[in-house]
């Protein structure tokens, strides 16, 4: 499982994952965990600082650009702009020759030639589809991307296919079916077949 946001928090012994992944310690990515989890729980040093206050009695600290594994499953953590208080990252996530990218909140990926290189899937940040929602702290930028721009990235680095999750107000408050056709569109556009993640959604790389 990747991330455990406050909304699973009911549901997370039901779901009783094998593992789980934090990409940041934002509360709707990590607040799930609250009561704790009864398997190994991994995330970077940052983040496992975050949350020491809850009560995961297996934490595994993952260094950025330090493959690890779990099981079968190749994971790589690559640093992104998102946020100054909880620092996030991005997990590249392979099996064989097959892999795919999850990014849910993301203004920028630093290395994200490296981050994107050969992937089947972009899985990408929807909190918005046309317009940025992005502040400036000094030197860093924070915030949301939106998926237009997402979409330039995956063009640039040959990525045919991209899912969007993590979905903000303009797309769950919105009109379901000209927002999914607006992705559609600009991602035909620049040759990828992107879509709207829905809950139950299952993909086959």
């Amino acid at each position: 499982m990747i991330d455990c946001g406050a909304d699973w928090l009911r549901s997370l012994a039901r779901l009783s994952p094998s593992a789980i992944v934090l990409t940041h310690a934002h509360p709707d990515h990590a607040e799930g965990l609250k009561r704790g989890a009864h398997c190994p729980v991994f995330a970077t040093a940052k983040t496992a600082a975050s949350l020491r206050a809850f009560p995961i009695s297996d934490t595994r600290v993952i260094g950025p650009n330090k493959p690890f594994r779990i099981g079968a499953l190749r994971f790589e953590a690559f640093p992104v702009a998102h946020s100054i208080l909880a620092p996030a990252v991005g997990y590249r996530v392979s099996l064989g020759r097959r892999a795919f990218f999850y990014v849910p909140d993301v203004v920028a990926i630093p290395r994200r030639r490296r981050a994107l290189k050969g992937v089947s899937l972009y899985v990408g940040d929807g909190a918005t589809i046309t317009r940025p929602i992005i502040r400036r702290r000094r030197t860093a930028v924070i915030g949301h991307t939106p998926i237009r721009v997402q979409l330039r990235w995956c063009a640039a680095e040959g990525v045919r296919n991209a899912i969007f999750t993590h979905c903000g107000s303009e797309i769950v408050t919105g009109r379901a079916q000209r927002r999914h056709a607006l992705v559609e569109s600009l991602g035909r556009d620049r040759g990828i077949n992107a879509k709207i993640a829905h809950d139950g959604l299952r993909i086959v790389l």
